[in-house]
């Protein structure tokens, strides 16, 4: 923000509404009384919450009054004293609930939304600003205390009665009509704008391809990172998939999908494809190769159908597709740094999981938030994400989802460097990961969790806790049970056992595994992967007159 807009934010003036024109406004005098704010305490809390977000705000006392008397402060001040208030009184309050004029909020896309419709018109919302000026999006900043709101909502949040649009439950004008099975759709594949959809956006068909759904691999198969599976031979599918949404979405055709018409089975299972494919992607070449084709993708094909028209059921289904490709969204712009931007589209997933009905999975959200929230170094907000996200599902979920929520527990007490409750959490989830049986029934994200990826973790937590030899057996052996078709996964637990040799004064063998792990990053369009090198050449400092460390720094400089 600049020095302009600061001033003009921070500044007490009238605005142009007159004197005359004022009305006290009531609203927001009775919050106040309810929270036990003074006015210097009101100005206070939003100064400070200004900078939060890098605003230098100077409100005081006598700014409080002019609100109370009828002016409306400018800017994104609103929704910073909507979110004072929040924060105070425990409850979701906009900037119209406190008498002020709405505006664009500091916290626009961390709402968790009231209702399955106005989470359509959030999330849409940032998937057309995304699409659009993806550039300044970019740089909205991560906040911590952005992550509270949202995570205890969903927990204590009520389940969503009812997701259905368009179709009357008694059979009235607005239902299905002929030959509509149960759920009030028709569930056919042939009309414009299913199989037709699929097929713009690079897709063989509206059914979901059956070398993509297919079983589990074994230790050499490729998994994809957020669920569902897809085979490493078919990454070119994948690629010609997210080129078909590029080009549709940049040169709409005259079937393109429009808000109102009636969404079938295969049109949910052609988002389900499509989020296969961008998938298999990221896992391969980073988050940055095709993030934008899926944003327009979501733009052009998941709103309309989101505003269309479908039952219960299929409601159901249809937006935990949507979840899951949102928060796939969100895990691509946390590849590349869109710190910020991922976190609103965690917390949008988080919503609509929610209207899915599938607590599961919003549970796989939040490990998702608490991961990213260990990247960042907030290890508190990992740990409490990571014990809402298994409050949630309770003691019921299989074992083989409460391996994978002790684990990212464990993540938030190495970065504390607790190492108590780190060695605590990683023998629950390895206790839970043993009592996982063969065949059963669990959510396709939770199957990849393995030994591979427990290995990972663990390695991550030794490393963390700076023991080093923990966290190179474990960073060996994770790689030694992860399939090739994970390369930035493996590239960071190469890393890893790099920083265990390093500081076991290994320093030849850390830096042959760092060079490799560099050459690696240097073909993938992934900042972590990036920042993940740079922080192990960070470590080598102390070490920089060595011999390896001199060829080690020969060989990256020849990447460039």
């Amino acid at each position: 923000m600049s020095s302009s807009q600061s001033s003009a934010q921070s500044s007490p003036q009238p605005t142009a509404q007159s004197s005359a024109q004022r009305v006290p406004n009531r609203q927001l005098s009775a919050l106040i009384a309810e929270a036990g704010f003074s006015n210097a305490g009101l100005a206070r809390r939003v100064d400070q919450l200004g900078l939060e977000h890098g605003l230098d705000l100077r409100y005081d006392k006598t700014s409080v009054t002019r609100w109370l008397r009828g002016q409306q402060p400018r800017g994104t001040t609103p929704a910073l004293i909507a979110e004072v208030f929040t924060r105070r009184l425990g409850r979701r309050l906009t900037a119209q609930d406190l008498g002020l004029d709405a505006c664009a909020p500091v916290y626009a896309g961390l709402e968790f939304a009231a209702t399955p419709s106005e989470a359509v018109d959030i999330v849409s919302g940032l998937w057309r600003k995304d699409s659009g000026s993806h550039a300044e999006l970019r740089k909205i900043a991560f906040t911590p205390a952005g992550l509270v709101v949202p995570s205890r909502d969903w927990l204590i949040g009520r389940p969503d009665e009812r997701v259905a649009r368009g179709v009357d439950p008694d059979g009235g004008p607005g239902s299905a009509g002929p030959g509509a099975g149960p759920d009030g759709f028709t569930g056919g594949l042939g009309r414009p704008g299913t199989a037709g959809a699929a097929a713009r956006h690079g897709v063989a068909g509206a059914r979901v391809p059956s070398q993509v759904r297919g079983p589990a691999p074994g230790p050499g198969g490729l998994r994809a990172g957020g669920g569902g599976l897809t085979p490493a031979g078919h990454l070119t599918r994948a690629a010609a998939g997210a080129a078909g949404a590029v080009r549709s979405a940049e040169r709409p055709d005259r079937t393109e999908r429009g808000p109102g018409q009636r969404v079938s089975v295969g049109d949910v299972n052609a988002l389900r494809s499509v989020g296969e494919l961008f998938r298999a992607l990221d896992h391969a070449y980073g988050g940055g190769h095709a993030r934008q084709a899926l944003v327009r993708y979501l733009e052009h094909e998941a709103e309309p159908m989101l505003r269309g028209v479908y039952g219960e059921q299929l409601g159901r289904r249809l937006f935990g597709a949507a979840a899951d490709l949102t928060r796939l969204a969100g895990w691509t712009s946390y590849d590349i740094a869109a710190h910020g931007l991922a976190q609103r589209y965690f917390v949008q997933a988080l919503r609509l999981a929610q209207a899915a009905g599938d607590r599961a999975y919003g549970s796989y959200v939040l490990v998702t938030m608490s991961r990213q929230a260990v990247y960042l170094g907030h290890g508190r907000e990992a740990v409490q994400l990571a014990r809402v996200a298994q409050q949630g599902v309770g003691s019921t979920a299989p074992p083989l989802v409460q391996a994978l929520l002790h684990a990212a527990e464990a993540r938030g007490h190495g970065v504390l460097g607790e190492v108590r409750a780190c060695t605590s959490s990683l023998a629950r989830a390895e206790r839970a990961l043993e009592a996982a049986k063969s065949g059963e029934d669990v959510p396709p994200w939770a199957r990849l969790f393995d030994e591979a990826q427990l290995a990972d973790e663990s390695g991550h937590c030794h490393r963390d806790l700076q023991q080093y030899r923990a966290a190179a057996q474990h960073a060996e052996r994770s790689l030694q049970l992860r399939g090739t078709g994970f390369a930035r996964s493996r590239l960071f637990c190469r890393v890893v056992l790099a920083t265990a040799r390093l500081g076991l004064g290994e320093v030849e063998q850390a830096c042959a595994l760092a060079a490799e792990a560099a050459q690696q990053a240097a073909e993938m369009r992934s900042v972590r992967a990036h920042e993940y090198v740079r922080d192990f050449e960070r470590r080598l400092e102390p070490y920089r007159d060595a011999a390896p460390v001199r060829g080690y720094r020969e060989r990256v400089a020849a990447l460039h």
